[in-house]
């Protein structure tokens, strides 16, 4: 499973899903570092731009153009700008900043991070317990129709869960009690009396 005591807890989720809230109650409930928000200020810092800047690529992929174009930058034939990729910020030098800062967080142990690919990072390291949280289809309508209502009409649902990841997926719906129980279960860190207390 995860070849020795769980000291790490990945939690990717769907948009949705409530996944970050249920991973804030895990943290608290453990008494670990949650790292979360956290992750696109430490890229930042390392980067030395504004924390706006880095909230600006948090989770998302540069545009193919973007991707496109910057493969011509590394070829010194048609390189003008003569830049270095530690000169650069966007969302793959963003996405290495925070790979390493999670990649130390992860030999600190104790500590649940959320998203941000933390669970391919850490996939073949010990100790590191990998969930993933999802929603049901109308949990995620209601969602999005409560977030973004001037989009309401937009409303879909994307399948996006790569379960080789994941040692444990969550159906949100079940509460985050309900799924704090099961991690605790699953990774032998919380007794049984968290059961009980969840069906109260």
């Amino acid at each position: 499973m995860t070849h020795g005591p769980t000291r790490v807890i990945t939690v990717e989720r769907e948009y949705g899903s409530h996944g970050g809230e249920f991973a804030h109650d895990l943290a608290a409930h453990l008494g670990w570092r949650l790292l979360d928000s956290e992750l696109p200020c430490a890229a930042a810092r390392a980067a030395g731009v504004p924390p706006e800047l880095a909230a600006k690529y948090d989770e998302r992929l540069d545009p193919w153009y973007y991707r496109y174009g910057k493969v011509f930058w590394h070829d010194s034939g048609y390189s003008i700008a003569g830049l270095s990729d530690d000169q650069v910020f966007d969302s793959e030098r963003m996405l290495s900043l925070i790979r390493q800062h999670i990649l130390t967080a992860a030999k600190e142990g104790n500590c649940v991070i959320v998203g941000r690919g933390a669970a391919c990072a850490l996939a073949n390291q010990a100790g590191c317990f990998h969930v993933f949280v999802y929603a049901t289809a109308q949990a995620k309508r209601d969602w999005f129709v409560q977030t973004f209502p001037k989009q309401a009409g937009q409303a879909y649902q994307q399948e996006w869960c790569a379960r080789g990841l994941y040692h444990l997926l969550l159906n949100s719906a079940i509460g985050n009690g309900a799924m704090i129980a099961a991690v605790g279960g699953a990774t032998r860190l919380i007794p049984a009396v968290v059961e009980e207390s969840v069906a109260v």
